[in-house]
């Protein structure tokens, strides 16, 4: 039996109660995770460019 290869993560930000990570994924598809204390929001690559636009946009 062959094992699925696990995506590659990194951690991009952190505080005490919020993380951002992305993973990478075996085929090479990349998404971004923001985890807000019990819910976690998934964003594809696109999806993630325009939330980092619209949280600028906040500034």
């Amino acid at each position: 039996m062959s094992e699925t290869p696990e995506p590659k993560t990194e951690v991009l930000a952190e505080t005490r109660n919020y993380i951002v990570w992305k993973a990478e994924e075996p085929d090479g598809e990349v998404t971004y995770h923001l985890e807000l204390g019990a819910v976690t929001v998934h964003f594809f690559a696109e999806e993630w460019r325009e939330f980092q636009d619209l949280m600028a946009k906040l500034r």
